[in-house]
């Protein structure tokens, strides 16, 4: 087979990047390990920036995301018996964010791309990319134990952080930076309505907890937990008393639980990986980068990666240039590394790091500062919603 663009992983990145090549006519084949019903079935957040908002608008996939999204203008912050809130679409000169489930947004993309009639291969075995340091790139992959070649102009990595682009670049054409975090998410998914109409991020000296949602009668609820807590150590009713007890009074009280469809214990790590272009082979999303949730970044910069790729790709085969195929790696590690520090700081922000209690009384002086400062809040709120 031949195709000019060659995407390993059908993940947001990769099917928002093929999206974007097929509605300019540059063709292009996505290969994924999984199946279909497997990649719908990951459970993922969905907070997206304005710049996310608008970039699938310019893909064409934008039309039940406008439906059925819930547009924020604002979160809410609890603290030491406080509660605030970061106005941060009258901080920003109008942006907002939307609540719309990366889960849903991989379905839009799937149903545009099979309307379209590009071509996805799902379960494809043992894929690898080759000689993207050459002219002539190639990835190779089994499906149904036959071996099966795809000659390219280019290679898109947007196959995961276990995936096997950036593993086949060597240790020494590669830098990584990597922190783990001593906690993790406890998550739970419910068929109840959220306990607010925004976000709310709450700091307890016990433990950070975030309420969300994923529409208007579908909840997400995270606690911090430590990193070797064992899932089945908690009962539904644990975790939700927990909560509870972590929440202001008056939150708590007007909280609606239920079963959980889904809970899961995440931990939390910042991974940035130098640089994300290897000649032929381009890598986006979690391939190249993962930040704490904390911070709501982790999909809209795979869905940046993916539009500056594009844009690099479409100017290529507009005007032969490779001058922002070049400057792919530079463009995106500027952004990537801006979102890493915020994520950072709003996770060393709201979470117990330990149990010296200088942390806390430093956590509770800066968010002292920020809630008197609107030079403070407008940083936090430009940083939220994703800067351009």
């Amino acid at each position: 087979m031949k195709t000019k663009v060659a995407i390993i992983g059908g993940g947001p990145a990769g099917h928002l990047l093929g999206q974007l090549l097929q509605n300019q006519g540059i063709d292009n084949i996505i290969l994924e390990a999984k199946s279909k019903e497997y990649v719908l079935g990951r459970i993922r957040a969905g907070v997206l920036e304005q710049s996310t908002v608008d970039i699938l608008r310019e893909a064409r996939v934008h039309e039940r995301m406008e439906r059925e999204g819930l547009i924020h203008e604002g979160f809410k912050l609890f603290f030491k018996g406080r509660s605030e809130r970061i106005p941060f679409k009258e901080l920003t000169g109008g942006k907002i964010m939307m609540v719309y489930g990366q889960t849903e947004i991989t379905r839009d993309l799937m149903d545009a791309r099979e309307t379209s009639g590009a071509t996805t291969i799902y379960e494809a075995e043992n894929v690898t990319p080759h000689d993207f340091h050459g002219g002539s790139p190639r990835v190779t992959y089994e499906k149904n134990g036959e071996t099966h070649e795809i000659h390219c102009d280019f290679i898109a990595g947007c196959d995961g952080f276990h995936g096997v682009s950036r593993r086949s670049v060597g240790a020494e054409n590669i830098t990584e930076y990597e922190y783990a975090y001593p906690f993790g998410w406890l998550g739970l998914l419910a068929e109840v309505p959220p306990v607010s109409d925004e976000i709310i991020y709450c700091h307890h000296e016990d433990g950070y907890a975030l309420c969300s949602m994923r529409s208007k009668n579908r909840s997400r609820y995270y606690i911090q937990v430590p990193i070797d807590e064992k899932l089945e150590d908690w009962s539904e009713e644990r975790f939700w008393a927990e909560l509870k007890r972590r929440l202001p009074t008056e939150v708590a009280q007007r909280l609606i639980t239920g079963p959980a469809l889904e809970m899961s214990i995440a931990p939390l790590r910042s991974f940035v990986c130098e640089p994300m272009q290897f000649g032929s082979m381009f890598l986006a999303g979690d391939a190249a980068h993962i930040v704490p949730p904390t911070g709501a970044k982790g999909l809209n910069l795979a869905v940046c990666d993916a539009k500056t790729l594009f844009d690099a790709l479409e100017d290529f085969y507009q005007t032969g240039s490779r001058t922002k195929l070049n400057d792919y790696s530079a463009t995106c590690l500027d952004r990537v590394w801006k979102a890493a520090r915020f994520s950072w700081w709003m996770t060393t922000l709201f979470h117990k790091l330990s149990d010296n209690p200088f942390h806390r009384k430093v956590q509770l002086a800066e968010l002292e500062y920020t809630m008197s400062s609107m030079a403070a809040q407008a940083a936090l709120a430009e940083n939220f919603v994703g800067l351009d």
